[in-house]
């Protein structure tokens, strides 16, 4: 028994005072620290591209728009003066107002499209669906200006095929970018480029639905247009706002398609068609990249003041955008 009273005696206590608190918080302190290093570096390349390729040209081109460069007065501080400049050019305005009144009647209908096709084939279980999803996927996959291209080809007026079909009954194709047309003709073309993707997010929030909810509807009465319009697209007007979102900040940056087919619109799309190819015109054709800048900021100023509005009449109490 002495024995064993010695070595119990001998036997090293571990303490749990504030001494081993202390200890304790600090190596947990370390751990959280290591974590924290360890995690900057994996977010650090990204970092590194975001820092030089987006936010370093940007404060290079607000630095810029706070410039004016002439052959005799040389490189001069002016201010603010290039955007009261650009809020007050006609051609700025004439482009903002064109890609404004473009989205009002764009967007709606590019919404509806997507989502009637999503509606169908929800509904549809069968192994035509999959192709079927693809196949209007398909046009997003094509690069903007590969698409433009395309349909430039298609509404030619001396070799497109609409022009070739036409001719065989001894009639002129309507022009798509003639002055009259030249709305509808781009719209068509924005639509194929972007329903395909629209639909595939509004069909992925869809497929998140709870298959039960439709079969409690059915049990109560409901058909399937019921089902549709007052559970489906009820359930994934989240979805539906940031499509919208997306789509209003797209076309207000309205300026691929338009450029590529100046070349086949014969004038119909100027160099201040939007405010988008107004300030490459000012910066790549007149090399007053400063103006060119200022107009950059005030287009982003545009964009963020509607999808502000657009935001705040959109609110819901409880949702994401509350």
């Amino acid at each position: 028994m002495a024995n064993a009273d010695a070595a119990l005696a001998s036997k090293p206590v571990r303490t749990t005072g504030p001494s081993g608190a202390g200890s304790y918080k600090k190596r947990s302190k370390l751990r959280e620290q290591r974590r924290g290093r360890v995690g900057w570096l994996f977010i650090a390349p990204f970092a590194v591209v975001f820092v030089v390729f987006l936010v370093a040209p940007l404060l290079y081109a607000f630095y810029l728009s706070l410039y004016s460069k002439g052959l005799a007065t040389g490189t001069t501080f002016t201010g603010i003066d290039n955007y009261v400049k650009a809020f007050q050019d006609p051609s700025f305005q004439k482009g903002v107002g064109f890609v404004i009144s473009f989205a009002v009647v764009l967007i709606p209908v590019q919404m509806i499209i997507s989502l009637a096709i999503a509606l169908v084939l929800d509904a549809i279980t069968t192994m035509f669906t999959r192709f079927a999803r693809l196949m209007i996927f398909l046009p997003y996959a094509v690069p903007a200006v590969i698409g433009a291209l395309m349909w430039g080809f298609l509404y030619s007026p001396t070799f497109g095929p609409l022009q070739q079909i036409f001719s065989l009954v001894g009639a002129s194709a309507p022009f798509p970018l003639s002055p009259d047309n030249v709305f509808f003709g781009l719209m068509n073309v924005v639509t194929w480029q972007w329903a395909g993707y629209y639909m595939i997010i509004i069909y992925a929030a869809l497929r998140g639905i709870d298959p039960t909810i439709y079969e409690a509807a059915k049990i109560d009465g409901a058909n399937s247009w019921q089902v549709a319009f007052r559970i489906k697209v009820p359930l994934v007007s989240s979805a539906l706002v940031l499509i919208l979102v997306f789509a209003l900040i797209g076309t207000l940056q309205f300026f691929t398609e338009p450029k590529i087919l100046t070349l086949v619109s014969n004038g119909t799309i100027t160099p201040d068609f939007t405010p988008n190819i107004y300030a490459y015109n000012q910066a790549f054709s007149y090399s007053n990249f400063n103006y060119a800048s200022a107009l950059s900021f005030a287009l982003g100023i545009v964009v963020f003041i509607c999808v502000y509005i657009f935001l705040f009449f959109t609110r819901k109490r409880g949702g994401f955008l509350s």
